[in-house]
């Protein structure tokens, strides 16, 4: 059994991780249908300091620039990823801010955000879950008292249930992805290899997400100085059925923090 790099997401999130996950990272529609969601769940004000936590490229967060939102700032530690959406900003003549830091500890100022979020299955990513629940403790350090954040996780009860070893699918340009997985416990562990028809191997590296219950993200956000936390399970933001791996059913939890 191969031993996964713990600093696994360091390094995969480049520009082939935006072809290996194009159909949810770069598809319009998605990233709109999402946002949609966004402005409902955490009935988001124009005016209000909003934080992309784990943002990538901040499509969620140009997004919302273009809406009209004034003051949104994405966070990832990803440099390829940040100066693509700054880039994509400063094109856009958009406002929106982009940083690259760890989710951890950000160096941002305490109590400067009204709502935070972290898309996609971006929590999850260390196997030392002590090290997600610190970005849980950052995200309820830079928010205002009575701030809202909104976690987009993968349903682990759907997971579990639908668990499939192995995925395929190949993209316009040739290019085909092979994902294998098995099961840890509450951790899925994955291979992806992507492969060019007309080049060969792109990539082969190793990855790995933690699943959580109901019970114990609440337990985490409330031991991070969250109440009022909700759930809600079965978010599906594809219109298209396939295998999007953890993207396929989520569940949004959303809490206040205290005070």
């Amino acid at each position: 059994m191969v031993e996964i790099d713990p600093d696994w997401w360091k390094n995969l999130f480049d520009e082939t991780y935006l072809i290996t996950d194009a159909r949810s990272v770069c598809d319009h529609g998605v990233t709109c249908r999402e946002v949609d969601f966004l402005e409902t769940a955490l009935k988001l004000e124009k005016t209000w300091p909003i934080l992309d936590l784990c943002g990538g490229q901040g499509r969620h967060s140009l997004e919302l620039s273009r809406r009209g939102f004034e003051q949104v700032t994405v966070v990832d530690y990803s440099r390829f990823l940040i100066d693509l959406g700054k880039k994509q900003a400063d094109d856009e003549g958009l406002n929106t801010r982009f940083l690259r830091k760890d989710a951890r500890k950000t160096g941002l100022a305490s109590e400067s955000f009204m709502a935070t979020f972290v898309m996609a299955s971006s929590l999850g990513y260390f196997k030392d879950d002590l090290q997600n629940e610190a970005i849980l403790h950052e995200a309820c350090r830079v928010l205002l008292a009575g701030g809202t954040i909104l976690l987009d996780l993968p349903s682990q009860e759907f997971v579990l249930d639908h668990f499939s070893p192995q995925s395929w699918h190949e993209t316009e340009g040739g290019i085909v992805i092979c994902r294998q997985r098995r099961v840890e416990g509450d951790i899925i562990c994955g291979r992806e290899m992507v492969i060019s028809k007309k080049e060969g191997l792109i990539r082969d590296a190793d990855y790995c997400t933690r699943l959580y219950s109901e019970e114990r993200i609440r337990e985490m956000l409330i031991s991070a100085g969250f109440d009022s936390v909700s759930v809600q399970e079965d978010f599906v933001s594809h219109e298209k059925e396939g295998d999007y791996g953890l993207m396929n059913n989520r569940m949004i939890t959303i809490a206040r923090k205290s005070g």
